[in-house]
């Protein structure tokens, strides 16, 4: 295990480095730099964050494969559960702020207009794979762990339709996660074709061995 001796020393610094968009926030707001209308900026830098944080979580095993960086699954729980922290702010946002708690009126909304429905689908499948990331329930579940921690492709999907639904015109940034993401598929996708099982069974949001 010589070679994965270096993990617990980079861990600490992965972890900051994941938790900079949140500092940074929490400083524009304290010092009054979240532009014209401070809601928005926090609902689209909270958003972008989940949405680069997931899609990074999905590129370890194509990394890990191509470059032969075991190491690397064993940052990926940390990495998807950053993902869904700041799913969990950016919906967060959207509850308290923009709609203070109004849940008739967030009915409506997730119904009514479908980029909300999009973004609602996608952190409603965020939840469980953030919930049975622990090593207790990769035991528990076995097999179906890893079927479940398929659900990070679906909710995936959802974070860049429910951006590119939202921009409606200007759409250069999800498109760009949107290309990102059609790779990392297919990757995947090319990788089961060949027929090479993968060594290490591990999900989005969690590795066998964090």
């Amino acid at each position: 295990m010589a070679t994965a001796s270096w993990i617990p020393r980079v861990k600490p610094f992965v972890f900051l480095a994941c938790l900079i968009p949140a500092l940074l926030l929490g400083w524009d707001a304290f010092t009054g730099g979240l532009g014209v209308n401070p809601i928005e900026d926090i609902t689209h830098r909270t958003g972008d964050w989940a949405l680069r944080f997931l899609l990074v979580t999905l590129a370890v095993t194509p990394l890990r494969r191509l470059a032969g960086w075991n190491g690397l699954v064993r940052f990926r729980r940390m990495v998807g559960l950053f993902a869904f922290f700041y799913a969990v702010l950016h919906f967060s946002t959207y509850l308290v702020f923009d709609h203070f708690f109004d849940l008739l009126l967030i009915i409506d909304d997730v119904a009514e207009r479908k980029y909300v429905t999009a973004g609602f689908v996608g952190f409603v499948l965020m939840i469980p794979l953030a919930v049975t990331s622990t090593q207790g329930w990769i035991r528990r579940l076995g097999r179906r762990w890893t079927a479940l921690h398929r659900l990070v492709y679906a909710s995936a999907v959802a974070g860049v339709v429910h951006f590119l639904w939202l921009v409606k015109i200007d759409i250069g940034e999800p498109l760009i996660y949107a290309v990102i993401l059609a790779l990392l598929l297919g990757a995947r996708l090319a990788h089961r074709y060949r027929g090479h099982g993968g060594a290490v069974r591990t999900g989005a949001t969690g590795a066998a061995r964090s």
